[in-house]
């Protein structure tokens, strides 16, 4: 069985406010995920070139065995977008951006 370089798991939310207008407000990023994959500019980038947005670091989002494979972002309240390396979610989430 391959494991795709992407997954993206979409939950359905019911919190209506935004719904459908593909509006990202909000990344969370994972400590644990950024020192393990050695990805701490992810956040700084993001944060700069984007500061509309609101950028959270947790120390932990309950992810483990996401976090133990792959460099992910929790993009939104239920979203997450993972990629094999941290530069490759940098890319995703410009893309993503616009």
């Amino acid at each position: 069985m391959t494991i795709n370089l992407i997954m993206i798991i979409i939950m359905i939310e019911n919190d209506n406010h935004d719904a459908g207008s593909g509006e990202m407000k909000k990344i969370k990023y994972c400590c644990r995920n950024l020192k393990r994959y050695e990805a701490k500019f992810l956040y700084k980038s993001m944060k700069d070139i984007h500061p509309e947005l609101k950028h959270k670091k947790k120390d932990c989002l309950g992810e483990c065995k996401l976090c133990s494979k792959q460099c992910f972002v929790m993009v939104g309240k239920q979203k997450l977008l993972c990629k094999q390396s941290a530069d490759e979610l940098y890319a995703e989430l410009r893309k993503l951006i616009g």
